[in-house]
């Protein structure tokens, strides 16, 4: 399976596990589908589906936890357990909670939901592997509105002092938050900039295309001694016309005359 294909089945999970469980983040799930094609289809991370816990397996943090159900669609899809699993998404005692949970779920390294813990927790995997000498690297995604966190400029700072050349930090940056523009809630620009000045390896792309993501997360560390962010510009929501870019769709879960004309959209693609 080619990692655009995987995006799109991805995608299309989702939407069955949100409407089905009623849950919501939607489009934030959506805006990270490629990303995880990627890194999870397109041969950049070291993982083996049949030994979860190997212990030289590349490791991955999903920080903006409420995207969590395309974190449980990736692993399906790669066969960390079967797909028909899904169907159990945010029911009442399932393992697959709203927010992505490791307790019971093969392939997911940390539980999280509150927003700007995944890249310190990140930072201590990968200090860690530095001093086993382990040659794992440690993989987080991030949410650009949880960079409005100090704890994750904390972090930065350490990761830094530290020449983390294992750690990789992704920022979804889809340019809205909650509820409203990131760009009204707190101002991120000079993004880059800020990266830079905090001696970080930054790479920026566009985050839906497969090729530009697969030449930034491979042939790591680009400058050894330091942590590398790859800044993906993405569309929240994307692969449905009436969800990218809308702050509704935050929350929104599709169902009805929505889901049918999402799921055409998707199946369309």
């Amino acid at each position: 399976m080619n990692t655009q294909e995987l995006a799109k089945r991805v995608r299309i999970h989702v939407l069955h596990m949100t409407s089905r469980g009623g849950s919501s983040h939607i489009a934030a799930a959506f805006s990270i589908a490629d990303i995880l094609a990627v890194l999870y289809g397109g041969g950049v991370m070291r993982y083996d589906s049949r030994q979860p816990r190997w212990a030289d397996r590349d490791r991955f943090i999903l920080s903006k936890g409420h995207a969590g159900a395309a974190v449980y669609a990736t692993l399906a899809e790669l066969g960390f357990f079967p797909t028909e699993e899904l169907e159990k998404h945010y029911h009442d005692g399932s393992i697959f909670s709203g927010h992505v949970s490791h307790k019971g779920v093969p392939g997911v390294e940390l539980s999280t939901g509150s927003l700007g813990h995944g890249l310190g927790v990140g930072v201590g995997m990968a200090k860690a592997l530095q001093l086993a000498g382990n040659p794992a690297r440690i993989f987080v995604l991030l949410s650009d509105g949880e960079c409005d966190e100090g704890t994750i400029w904390e972090a930065a700072l350490f990761a830094q002092h530290h020449q983390l050349d294992n750690l990789v930090a992704i920022i979804d940056y889809n340019k809205i938050q909650s509820l409203a523009p990131v760009a009204e809630t707190l101002q991120l620009e000079p993004f880059r900039a800020k990266w830079e000045s905090f001696n970080w390896s930054v790479r920026e792309v566009n985050g839906h295309d497969h090729e530009a993501l697969a030449a930034a997360l491979t042939n790591l560390p680009e400058k050894p001694g330091k942590p590398t962010v790859v800044i993906a510009h993405t569309t929240k929501g994307k692969g449905v016309s009436f969800m990218e870019n809308a702050v509704l769709w935050h929350y929104r879960t599709a169902r009805g005359e929505e889901f049918d004309r999402a799921l055409a959209e998707l199946e369309r693609t």
